[in-house]
């Protein structure tokens, strides 16, 4: 079947090898000589930054501090693999993905998909390179028009980026997709309401497959899902990557679900990645004293081991990302910090290879702290202030109205 180039308008037919009728085009990693090289970075991210302004002022606005979703991330992710990206609620995972798909403009980075760094083209250049990488949404009522029926929902990328066929065409490639994702042709008329939960899901993982594209960012595509569903879309996941070598980024809370689809797994925290590794090193021994702190809280199915394993209990509250505190982000509530340096210095995300190859943490004390030589100790709550320091009013009620997940002119919905 002749599909669209993601590189241009010209058309190829798609590759016999591939047991199905959707093939994921313009991917690196399927030349095999470079395959022979090593691995292929399909995304690489260097230093990006999310900062939204925090307005003051009823007249005159003016900026008095920025909200900081995502401050200082470097990525890398190889073709055809799945990365995890973990962390608590308004850790800025979902800030990460949305900007690394340009769909909040970054800061300050950037981002390069298959060596083209997309954060310096223009509107209409970066109209043509969107059909390489989509998104699957959290909730897939809210990502799926109500007034849009199935067929016009998977017609509407594929007339958009002018898909070859016309509407023949456009039909053909409609029932494949249903096919793929394990939907009937008989959908075809129905509304989004008229699905489950998991069925509308399978329309979302539809319609992002529907240009072919090499990457596809998942945020939390499972969380809104009963536990029975989830497993299904998690293994319809893995079928598909398995089946187009599709590069997935994973973005979610659920530990379990992070372990059983991703080869490298990142913990963030306050705007930050403290630790990386491949998913089985991570799991069997994580370094940073968060990530322990994250383990400790995953529920084991053997009541005699649950009962006898210790947790760690994180004191204190989340700092707000308006005004992160200095050194390193998490030292307000580690049992591991020390005098120096924890609250002064800012760790950065380092490889330690005498652990583990590819195992990176941001920690000053993480081989001492492995070693046993620094023992865990009471954590005393620290008060954090709200917002920077800013002169005139307004600035306090302003981050304080942030923080209840109220709008302040120039801020964000909520970093999440």
């Amino acid at each position: 079947m002749p599909v669209r180039s993601a590189a241009g308008g010209r058309t190829r037919h798609a590759d016999r090898a591939a047991p199905g009728p959707l093939r994921a085009a313009g991917r690196r990693g399927r030349d095999p000589a470079r395959r022979e090289r090593g691995p292929v970075s399909l995304l690489e991210v260097r230093d990006l930054e999310v900062h939204f302004p925090i307005k003051a002022g009823t007249l005159f606005q003016r900026t008095v501090g920025a909200v900081k979703a995502v401050d200082g991330v470097d990525l890398d992710i190889e073709a055809g693999t799945t990365f995890g990206l973990v962390g608590e609620s308004g850790c800025g995972k979902s800030t990460l993905g949305r900007a690394v798909m340009r769909l909040i403009e970054p800061t300050k980075g950037s981002v390069k998909l298959d060596g083209q760094d997309i954060l310096s083209l223009s509107e209409r250049r970066m109209r043509a390179v969107r059909r390489q990488f989509q998104m699957v949404f959290q909730d897939p009522m809210a990502s799926l028009d109500p007034r849009q029926s199935v067929e016009s929902l998977l017609t509407e990328p594929l007339r958009a980026h002018k898909f070859p066929g016309g509407s023949a065409g456009h039909a053909k490639r409609v029932r494949e997709l249903l096919d793929v994702v394990g939907l009937p042709e008989s959908v075809v008329n129905r509304y989004p309401h008229e699905f489950s939960g998991g069925q509308r899901q399978r329309l979302g993982i539809a319609r992002a497959l529907a240009l072919n594209p090499a990457l596809i960012i998942a945020d939390e595509p499972v969380s809104a899902l009963d536990v029975s569903i989830q497993a299904q879309v998690i293994n319809l996941l893995k079928e598909l990557q398995e089946r187009f070598s599709l590069t997935y980024v994973v973005i979610a809370h659920d530990l379990a679900v992070v372990r059983h689809i991703s080869k490298t797994v990142a913990v963030m925290y306050l705007g930050g990645i403290v630790e990386q590794a491949p998913s089985a090193d991570l799991y069997r021994q994580p370094l940073h004293p968060y990530t322990k702190a994250l383990m400790s809280a995953v529920p084991v199915p053997d009541p005699n081991v649950e009962e006898t394993r210790s947790r760690i209990l994180l004191q204190g509250d989340l700092p707000s990302p308006a005004n992160p505190p200095a050194g390193c982000r998490f030292h307000t509530r580690c049992p591991w910090k020390q005098a120096s340096r924890c609250d002064t210095e800012r760790p950065t995300l380092r490889e330690l290879p005498l652990v583990a190859p590819g195992h990176k943490v941001a920690c000053h004390y993480a081989e001492d702290i492995l070693a046993g030589k620094i023992t865990p100790h009471e954590v005393k709550p620290e008060e954090v202030e709200l917002t920077p320091a800013a002169e005139g009013p307004g600035s306090i009620e302003a981050t304080e109205a942030h923080v209840a997940g109220g709008l302040t002119p120039g801020g964000p919905p909520g970093a999440r």
